[in-house]
């Protein structure tokens, strides 16, 4: 089948900022019904790319093309609601009075208030405001600059139904990875000021990239190996040929900028955050206990129950995550948990011995007038103690991706992305044993986000995880907490997906790990029965022995996938014993899916005997 006209398109686009190529030769197409995640390091120039497709900026070179009558709509991060008084107002703003239904049914869609006051509106609102405005005009070219910012994860669920439906042509940029999994048909690599393409979605794109990189490093190995042989032919003899080899001298010239561009390059892809924490003095074994826990907030409406009864135990090492709507009370149940805010009813036990990083989703530890130096280093100095040893303000800022000369500029200059890393510089400088993490994976790239998880992965100390961001919680947290209505919440062993499988109605899961009072009786009925406890507070001979055996599994195939991990790092292991090789790298998948299968059967015998222990 022949590929699909575009219906915009870029062709040797070139553009030049500040004296630094930041395009060089880029082509991208988008077609209708195509939905293309563009991906790439945070400055790489995708949002520019975005204005130029948008036709908000002009590249130095190259060309443009838009078929002619395509309407495009731009949905920037910050919308700009000058001049409309109301949320109806703004979404209406240029379409036919016969399609002015499609602004109220957006609106509605979105739960947006149609009289909504545009200055008075949060970022979540603002965000829905300007994603019913693109949706209700139907564009045939659609431009989302990080759409799910400051949306909770109902909300992302209807983006992905809404774009699911559209039938323009579409360019994505977005730090969510799940987001981009589900919607995405294709992918655009901004990398190296060019722009590579992949004709699947986001799904394949990691293992796609990686045999790039590899091909990259191949490369370059290559080109050492033909630069040294030019190198000795050079000092045999070349003055006595000289006239006549000329093109080999600069040949050799040649071989030499390409290895400086290569190596440059390969340096580019390793500059990336350098994230480390200690994790202090151990805490006690269990951290927090909260017994029958309450909090309401008196409304004009009326009381606003945020936790109802709520039961939680954390024990040293848990992952815990709160993920749910904006407006849930989320940060407030962290706050109750950690013992910032006083409870209604109920009692909460802390730890003594507990080192807290607390990472704050406004970000007010940041003071917008003062520099990065002396925000690193408050009490003056070029040193920072970072995890009890000293280290350079400079090489420290480094590990963060921040250049030298940003050091001396003051915090508002930078943009959302580099206040969260220096956010989270800041958090992970003093060793604690308990990590509060709200919202952390705001504006950070991809990149990052995959350190994130692996230091977070590290880290040997308690976490508690307030994040939007389902597949990061789905690779970090051990439970999480989700609300279900007036004030109770929901405990679940696993991830966000976890809890969508296991919260299905008459589910056991859906009431087996439920950490709050039962559901009041429906008025003049009759009451349901107490529960009846169970025969015995502990996990059956079966259960236990299989306890006992995984956890004496779990250790062996981790050694033996670092074995089989440190036998194939050797380079000349393929060329010497091949079928060897093969026979290895396949145990090495069964291994980690082995050892996977092992880690969630172990969570689940694990929830089971302490809920059983609670009586």
């Amino acid at each position: 089948m022949a590929a699909a006209p575009p219906i915009i398109a870029l062709r040797d686009v070139r553009l030049t900022l500040g004296g630094e190529p930041l395009f060089m030769g880029v082509d991208l197409a988008l077609a209708r019904g195509q939905k293309i995640a563009l991906v790439g390091r945070n400055g790489a120039g995708k949002s520019t790319l975005m204005r130029i497709l948008a036709g908000r900026a002009e590249p130095d070179g190259g060309d443009v093309f838009r078929q002619p009558g395509a309407t495009a709509r731009h949905l920037l991060q910050e919308p700009d609601f000058t001049g409309f008084p109301t949320a109806l107002a703004y979404v209406a703003d240029g379409l036919a009075p016969d399609l002015a239904y499609r602004a109220e049914a957006e609106l509605g869609a979105w739960g947006v208030p149609f009289d909504l006051d545009l200055s008075k509106a949060s970022g979540g609102q603002s965000r829905r405001i300007a994603l019913a405005h693109a949706f209700a005009h139907d564009p045939d070219i659609l431009l989302l600059d990080e759409p799910t910012n400051h949306l909770d994860v109902p909300a992302i669920e209807l983006l992905e139904q809404e774009l699911a439906a559209f039938r323009g042509a579409c360019l994505i940029v977005s730090h969510d990875r799940r987001f981009l999994e589900n919607v995405s048909s294709h992918v655009a690599w901004l990398r190296q000021s060019v722009v590579r393409t992949l004709d699947k979605g986001y799904r394949d794109f990691e293992p796609w990239a990686e045999s790039i990189e590899a091909g990259e490093e191949k490369a370059f190995d290559k080109l050492t190996v033909q630069l040294k042989a030019e190198e000795r032919w050079m000092a045999r003899g070349v003055t006595a040929r000289r006239r006549r080899n000329m093109g080999r001298v600069r040949k050799l010239q040649d071989m030499r900028a390409e290895k400086r561009d290569r190596r440059a390059a390969l340096a580019d892809a390793a500059n990336t955050a350098n994230l480390a924490i200690d994790a202090g003095a151990q805490s006690s074994k269990l951290v927090m206990e909260a017994k029958g826990l309450s909090k309401t907030f008196q409304t004009p409406g009326g009381p606003l129950p945020i936790v109802r009864d709520l039961n939680l135990r954390v024990m040293r090492g848990d992952r815990l995550g709160l993920i749910g709507p904006n407006g849930a009370g989320k940060t407030t149940l962290l706050k109750l948990i950690l013992g910032r805010i006083d409870p209604d009813a109920g009692s909460l036990r802390l730890a003594k011995n507990l080192e807290i990083a607390y990472l704050d989703q406004t970000r007010t530890t940041l003071k917008p007038d003062e520099t990065l130096w002396d925000t690193l280093a408050p009490l003056g100095g070029d040193q920072i103690i970072v995890r009890g040893h000293p280290k350079h303000v400079a090489a420290y800022a480094k590990d963060f991706m921040f250049e030298s000369r940003q050091l001396r500029q003051p915090v508002s200059a930078l943009s959302g992305g580099e206040r969260n890393r220096l956010t989270l510089a800041l958090a992970l400088a003093k060793p604690s044993n308990l990590l509060v993490l709200d919202e952390p994976t705001n504006d950070l790239d991809i990149e990052t986000l995959d350190l994130l998880e692996d230091m977070l992965a590290d880290y040997d100390g308690t976490l508690l995880l307030v994040s939007h961001d389902r597949a990061f919680v789905d690779n970090v947290v051990t439970s999480i907490l989700t609300p279900e209505g007036d004030g109770v919440w929901l405990e679940t062993p696993g991830g966000y997906s976890d809890y969508l499988s296991q919260r299905k109605p008459g589910s056991k899961a859906a009431t087996a790990f439920r950490s709050s009072a039962p559901d009041e009786p429906a008025k003049g009925g009759p009451k349901s029965p107490a529960p009846a406890k169970p025969a015995s507070a502990k996990l059956s001979y079966k259960d236990a022995r299989r306890l006992e055996e995984l956890t004496r599994l779990m250790p062996e195939r981790r050694a033996e996938i670092e074995q089989l991990e440190d036998a194939m790092a050797d380079a000349s292991t393929f060329s010497r014993d091949p079928k060897g090789f093969e026979v290895r790298a396949n145990r090495l998948t069964a291994a980690r899916t082995e050892l996977d299968a092992y880690e969630t059967e172990w969570l689940e015998l694990e929830d089971k005997r302490e809920t059983l222990a609670r009586g």
